[in-house]
């Protein structure tokens, strides 16, 4: 408004929208009328802000009683007098009473003040945004006369920050980070929000063949997308040369992603990865997943644990057959135990396995379920007993990934369908 021009009129007012600003209150006076309900949901981004708050009520709310406790605000036990708002920059007017509300409204409008009313959105002079924070920014939404519509949007937009489904790539200089993240058992929407947020951070995405592919396709144009199974090995293992690319991406300044299927620590060579990344002096930072041992039986209805039933279970590799050398697993024992056994990596295996377990004294029916590809649209379920189950892999193509249950969970079933 110009100088010594006249007050804008309500309906003139209302014909134009709001002009969004971030105001800077630190340091500076703010006067809040009302120490109720709108009061205790305001205050505390106002003393975020650093303001200097005058709160002029003859009560408040307990909230607001421990924030004039702890010096946080400055509460003067009264009710509004005309003048309160003398060198204030910025006023909330939230009284009970609508004859002060409009005295101060008025009081702000002849000082150049800017003043929200609780009231009466109309008669003030600003609006109060609804507001959020994620990932370092402010989210503030205005669309007129529908909070709950601008509550709506705002938390939309902070969600969308948060797990990375928004993409809002910083353009400032930044850290350069190593994350081992992982993403689940192949369903995208089974990633955690934090894995998600990193991905969408990320200038180079190492990724594995189990990981959940379709977060792939999400991500912007310039992240650079590294298949693990087509990095030139040369003279090293694969895993060593996972590891020299992730080293090498993180020396050259870049944000790296390595996402693998299920968790980084369960049968994933996170800590070998890590180990790796810690003896060039580069930190990185490990985001769990869940693991197909346990989700993707939940996704078939199987549950590896049930009252009565199981009271445990054993999760265990089967890429190695039970009479190879290298194989670390003590059959033996686990064909002793009476609860849920879980084999990952064992579809080409299993027939051994089963063998190994019958001889150690597992009954030739226990119950065994085979879950391909679990969690993702192509997933199906093969049942057969530890004597059938080679002949049924072969007769029904089970092919992996594959997560095998074997144990009398998988008789049970749930009363509704699952998925």
């Amino acid at each position: 408004m110009a100088k010594n021009a006249e007050p804008v009129e309500p309906a003139e007012k209302a014909a134009h929208p709001a002009y969004p600003v971030g105001l800077r209150l630190a340091g500076r006076r703010v006067v809040v009328l009302g120490g109720g309900q709108v009061a205790q949901r305001r205050l505390p981004a106002l003393i975020a802000a650093g303001a200097d708050i005058t709160l002029i009520s003859p009560s408040a709310t307990p909230s607001v009683d421990a924030m004039a406790e702890t010096g946080e605000i400055t509460w003067i036990r009264r009710r509004y007098e005309e003048g309160d708002l003398a060198g204030a920059w910025y006023a909330l007017v939230a009284t009970t009473d609508p004859a002060a509300n409009a005295t101060a409204s008025a009081e702000a409008e002849r000082s150049r003040i800017w003043c929200v009313r609780s009231d009466d959105a109309e008669a003030a002079t600003a609006w109060t945004p609804a507001t959020g924070r994620g990932e370092g920014v402010t989210v503030a939404v205005l669309t007129g006369h529908d909070p709950r519509r601008s509550a709506a949007v705002r938390d939309a937009i902070v969600e969308g920050l948060r797990d990375g489904s928004l993409a809002a790539p910083q353009h400032r200089a930044r850290a350069p980070f190593v994350a081992l993240v992982g993403g689940g058992p192949g369903d995208p929407d089974l990633i955690t929000v934090r894995g998600r947020r990193l991905l969408a951070e990320a200038d180079v995405v190492i990724a594995d063949r189990l990981g959940p592919r379709d977060l792939l396709d999400e991500l912007p144009p310039h992240v650079e997308v590294i298949d693990a199974a087509k990095i030139p090995y040369g003279r090293f293992m694969a895993q060593e040369a996972i590891n020299d690319a992730l080293i090498e991406h993180a020396k050259a300044g870049k944000s790296v992603v390595r996402l693998k299927g299920g968790d980084p620590f369960v049968f994933g060579r996170g800590m070998e990865e890590a180990q790796a990344l810690a003896a060039e002096g580069i930190a990185c930072t490990v985001v769990p997943g869940i693991s197909s041992s346990i989700s993707v039986p939940g996704a078939a209805g199987i549950p590896v644990t049930h009252r009565g039933v199981a009271h445990e279970f054993t999760v265990v590799s089967g890429h190695v057959a039970p009479d190879d050398p290298r194989s670390l697993v003590d059959w033996a024992s686990l064909a002793k135990l009476t609860g849920t056994l879980v084999i990952l990596m064992g579809v080409d295996k299993i027939g051994r396995i089963a063998e190994t377990l019958i001889a150690h004294g597992k009954a030739p029916e226990t119950p065994l379920a085979l879950v391909q590809e679990g969690t993702t649209a192509a997933q199906r379920r093969v049942d057969a007993t530890l004597a059938t189950v080679a002949e049924t892999v072969r007769a029904e193509e089970v092919r992996p990934p594959a997560v095998i249950v074997v144990g009398d969970v998988v008789r049970e079933n749930p009363d509704r369908p699952i998925g």
